[in-house]
């Protein structure tokens, strides 16, 4: 049932009928929201399916090749170097949901592409980088639009509910998806996990289509230059008295902190010398412990000294992640990703959440620019050399290091003066 046309800002006020009231599920109140966030949940199952088939496909093609799967992450990040910027500055100038239904649609081509690729047997090394540098830059412009729509579905209080709901749905998915695709591998081959995937971005157009726009925030569109108004953003957030030390040690995270997509399919070739039925087992390890996260910080509802939140769940990341370096049997690494998991949800949804509360409306596309930035950029770029790395030293080795490196560099932001700073003047972090 739609919610109470009463409304406030243009959000609706009233909780629907028969909707929960759990402060873990409170932004499922509203009608907008629960309807794109059933989308993306179908959809998120889909994308973690052909995150599978990828790395596997990359690694298949590459005779176990970290450098080369590196290699994908690092083009994916110069897509997102490239556009990112700009698709926040569109988000905040157009119409999102239209925008969407272009990106979403621009993905379901591309996914159908590299499936019929696989199925018909050409699929080289070198076709995967130009579809995943194609997909890099559509996500560009969908990412900091689809943040910024859900921003404007639910109250500023409702916010970082919303947020750890949304991330609930991406990593929650990570306990299916890999399960699927280990079978659908086994069974049908990487074609299967592809064109599956292709069919769940469907999902996410019909949410789009049911939107109720009456009760979506109106927001003033962005004037001015596309890149002269994503430099504004960035002034903005560089004077701001919490974002710049919390997403300084995001960043350093991203960038020195190798992705899970990186480390599990190579720990599971090298180390444990199994095959996609682990890999699965482990990806879902990983979800479990996102959807943990994502709840425990989303029952938190809207909490002061969400910087301190952030900065101290990057610390127990690393200790996690060394954990899972340190690690050389499966009942080892498996709870040791389930908290890598946990503590990366708690310091990506605060992050974000920072990051849209402490922006301008109208700032909020390009603000989750940065947040893609971050997150699709900055990530693969590491994942380079971190390759590169494991390759040198070797997998154990390499993943120590890291996370001893992201250690000291959130100590080093948290002790850097200034940056931690009176109660007074950090209202609302």
């Amino acid at each position: 049932m739609p919610a109470s046309s009463s409304s406030e800002g243009g959000l609706p006020v009233a909780p629907a009928a028969g909707s929960t009231g759990m402060p873990a599920y409170r932004a499922l109140r509203y009608r907008n929201f629960r309807l794109l966030w059933g989308g993306l949940a179908f959809s998120a199952v889909g994308t973690w399916m052909a995150i599978v088939a990828q790395s596997l496909l990359v690694l298949d093609l590459t005779h176990g090749s970290a450098i080369h799967l590196g290699a994908v992450s690092l083009v994916q990040a110069i897509a997102f170097l490239l556009f990112a910027p700009l698709g926040g500055s569109v988000a905040d100038r157009f119409d999102k949901r239209r925008l969407l239904y272009l990106t979403q649609g621009l993905m379901i081509v591309l996914t159908v592409v590299l499936g019929v690729l696989t199925a018909t047997g050409v699929i080289r090394f070198w076709m995967i980088p130009l579809v995943v540098f194609a997909a890099g830059a559509t996500l560009s412009f969908d990412q900091p639009a689809r943040n910024a729509l859900i921003a404007s579905l639910v109250p500023k209080d409702a916010l970082m509910n919303a947020i750890s709901l949304q991330s609930a749905v991406f990593n929650g998915a990570a306990l299916l998806g890999p399960a699927l695709a280990g079978v659908t591998l086994s069974h049908l081959g990487y074609p299967a996990n592809f064109f599956l995937n292709a069919a769940s971005f469907v999902a996410v157009l019909a949410a789009l289509f049911f939107l109720n726009m009456d009760d979506v925030e109106a927001i003033p569109r962005s004037q001015g230059g596309l890149l002269r108004s994503a430099v504004e953003a960035l002034r903005f957030i560089r004077r701001d008295a919490v974002l710049p030390s919390v997403v300084s040690a995001y960043s350093a995270l991203m960038f020195l902190g190798p992705s899970v997509i990186l480390m599990v399919p190579l720990f599971t070739r090298q180390v444990l010398r199994q095959g996609p039925t682990e890999l699965g087992l482990l990806f879902s390890a990983i979800g479990a412990g996102a959807v943990v996260g994502a709840f425990a910080v989303a029952s938190l509802g809207n909490p002061q000294h969400k910087d301190r939140l952030a900065l101290g769940s990057m610390l127990l990341w690393t200790v996690a992640l060394a954990v899972f370096g340190s690690s050389d049997r499966l009942w080892m690494a498996v709870p040791a990703l389930f908290f890598l998991g946990v503590t990366q949800n708690a310091a990506g949804a605060t992050t974000m959440t920072l990051l849209q509360t402490r922006v301008p409306p109208e700032m909020r596309g390009r603000a989750m620019s940065l947040n893609t930035l971050l997150m699709m950029c900055v990530r693969p770029l590491g994942d380079f050399p971190a390759g590169a790395v494991m390759g040198w030293l070797g997998f154990r080795e390499a993943v120590l290091v890291s996370a001893g490196l992201v250690c000291a560099a959130v100590l080093a932001v948290i002790a850097i003066p200034g940056s931690r700073l009176p109660n007074r003047d950090r209202k609302g972090a």
